[in-house]
């Protein structure tokens, strides 16, 4: 039980947390072993604590299962989890850093936003 929901397993979708919701959806895509896993804003509207199980599910299927993600973001906290984070402005990739900090990733915001 790699979500931690298998004491939740009957319960209907409207019987689940958002953040519990947002773990089925991520164990869901995960099951059938993409090659790539798109995530669209995984912790949008999540409370901390919840984004960090999530973050934690998502960087644990690309170091123990080889998955490949794509994750977007405006959250700078969960980028830091990438290997690389990209920054997109006006359709073109403005920026790229390999494993940065949350402070690096709000500098590229900045610079890129000034551009």
């Amino acid at each position: 039980d790699s979500v931690g929901l298998q004491d939740r397993r009957k319960h209907r979708p409207s019987e689940l947390s958002g953040g519990q919701q947002q773990r089925v959806a991520i164990a869901r895509a995960l099951v059938s072993r993409p090659t790539v896993l798109f995530a669209d804003e995984p912790t949008g509207n999540l409370d901390s604590a919840t984004s960090a199980e999530i973050l934690e599910l998502v960087r644990r299927s690309v170091d123990e299962l080889g998955q490949t993600t794509v994750m977007v973001t405006h959250d700078a906290s969960a980028a830091t989890i990438a290997d690389r984070v990209l920054f997109l402005a006006d359709g073109h990739i403005a920026k790229s850093l390999a494993r940065p900090s949350q402070a690096q990733v709000i500098d590229a915001i900045q610079e890129v936003a000034g551009q």
